[in-house]
This record gives C-alpha cells, structure tokens and sequence, in this order.
C-alpha cells in the first residue's frame, strides 16, 4: 500500500461506554455538546457546504412513503424533502434545541412534519411503521450503536430501506481519510465499524465512500427477513 496508506494494524475502533450509567453520561455530554452547536450549525454547513452535499447523498434513495428522519439536528435535511406531498414525514432528536430550531424551519415551510423529542434507542413508533429510515451523520455519536440499529430496524417494513451517512475508516487506508477519522474521535465521536455492525444487526447493505478521502460513508440498507 506505501507509504501513503496506513498500516491494517493501526485500524481500531473507539472503546464503548461501559453500562448503563456510563452510556447515559456520554448522551449527556453530547446533548450539552449540540446545545452549543445549535447556535452555530447553520454557520458550520455554510462555511463547510461539503457537509450538506455528504448528508443530501441519501435523497435519491429514499423509497416509499413513510420516512423517519433519526437525529434529524436543526434539519437541514428535511428542509429539503420533507415538502414533497407524495411523503409522510416524521423525525426524532435528543436534543430539545435542535428539535425547536427544525420545527421552525418546516413552519416557515409550511411542511406537515411530525418532530419529537427522544432517544433512537427507544424509539415511540410501532413496528413496522416506515419505508425509509435517514441517519445522518449522527451514527457516531450513539453509545450503543447495536441497539440503535436494532430500533431503526424495528420500525422499518420488510424490504424498508435504512440510509446511514457517516465517519468510517477508508477502505484502502490512505492516510488523510484516516486522520480524518481520527479527529472525529477526538471531538468526541465514538467510531464504530459500521459494516460489522450491520452484518449483526442482519441488514443487506452498499457501502459507497462519498467524501473526506474515503472517510465519509453511504451506508444503503434493507432490511430483510428475520
């Protein structure tokens, strides 16, 4: 591989919070952390439009008529489907602040759109409730990423399709993806191999590199029989 690719042995993922307790701080330690960044989101995607080119990589992928967006943030995404009349669209955030500043914007919209509060670790619809589940750019940030997935599954229909954008490690290793990778650990992500955790979650699954030298990945997800 050379020099400009890391060696396979210097690939590791982030240690997970240990119980119940330990993951709950995490959460709240990143709910303080997107307080803060509520103030300054829409400043970051304007500064970094790649941003919002990596997250609007799930648009054309989305299939059917009922769609979750987890961890939707000040809701830039949906700003951008959720308009659509053949869609119904609900969304789900942690974070009270991000929940307030997208329930704005899809006022001014006019968009029919139902926002809640709460963790997509217990998620409060039924099963099978959806076609098409959006997670962008929130995946790391979870401390259980297995039960996470398990919960978006859950409520996604047979043949329903789950949209992961997210930080993992470039596949040929090339040193910039992987730092890249590495300081998204430093600000607190929790890096997690995501192919594996799909294969447990038992997803069918594309995994497309769509930015940052590799590091920035399109996780295309079905769900299928259990």
């Amino acid at each position: 591989m050379g020099l400009l690719n890391v060696d396979e042995s210097k690939i590791r993922y982030t240690p997970l919070p240990l119980g119940r307790a330990a993951a709950d701080q995490y959460t709240e330690k990143m709910n303080r952390e997107y307080d803060w960044m509520s103030r300054v989101y829409d400043l970051f995607m304007f500064i970094f439009p790649r941003w919002k080119v990596w997250i609007r990589s799930v648009l054309p992928h989305i299939v059917g008529s009922e769609i979750l967006e987890v961890s939707f943030g000040p809701g830039y995404l949906l700003t951008r489907y959720a308009t659509k009349s053949y869609y119904r669209v609900s969304g789900i955030d942690f974070n009270k602040r991000m929940v307030a500043l997208a329930q704005k914007k899809m006022s001014k919209l006019g968009a029919m759109v139902e926002l809640r509060q709460g963790k997509v670790e217990q998620l409060p619809y039924d099963d099978a409730s959806f076609d098409t589940v959006i997670n962008t750019m929130a995946f790391t940030g979870y401390p259980d990423g297995d039960r996470a997935l398990a919960e978006m599954k859950r409520v996604l229909r047979h043949g329903g399709r789950l949209l992961l954008v997210d930080f993992d490690y470039p596949k040929n290793r090339n040193r910039a993806g992987y730092w890249l990778v590495r300081f998204a650990e430093k600000v607190g992500d929790i890096v997690k191999d995501i192919g594996a955790a799909l294969d447990r979650a038992g997803f069918a699954y594309e995994d497309r590199a769509i930015g940052g030298f590799g590091s920035v990945h399109l996780f295309i997800c079905t769900k299928k029989d259990d």
